[in-house]
């Protein structure tokens, strides 16, 4: 047994030191991570906001979808929601006093007619001038 301790081993390397870059390469992918998920949801929000109806788009749906088969409450209804609009500029304004004064007859009657085809023309004139 002795004579076994004496034997050199050659062919066993010594310890080679191994650098620890572990915490570099787990703070890049947690960088790396935040800013994906940041670019995630900012691109949601985005996305979110593009999506949202504005009060323009909500007036203007309003003033396409009366129905003007009842003309008394259809003059009323596009004289409302059509002044929203009518301060926009000197042109939206003075379409909106044109068909506002040309609305006139059939609001303050008892009973009305069927609006006629200049006052639908104003009305669709002014529909074409807004700008949404």
């Amino acid at each position: 047994m002795s004579a076994s301790i004496d034997i050199p081993l050659h062919d066993i390397m010594p310890l080679v030191e191994v650098p620890d870059t572990s915490i570099y390469w787990f703070s890049a992918l947690m960088v790396a991570l935040l800013v994906v998920c940041v670019s995630g949801v900012i691109w949601f929000l985005k996305w979110k906001r593009s999506k949202r109806i504005t009060q323009r788009e909500l007036h203007y749906k309003a003033l396409e979808k009366i129905d003007l088969k009842n003309p008394k409450q259809s003059a009323y209804t596009i004289s409302k929601e059509g002044y929203f609009f009518a301060h926009d500029n000197e042109r939206t304004l003075g379409a909106y006093q044109n068909l506002f004064k040309r609305l006139e007859p059939y609001k303050y009657a008892p009973s009305v007619e069927k609006i006629d085809e200049e006052t639908l023309g104003y009305y669709h004139l002014y529909l074409g001038i807004i700008d949404v």
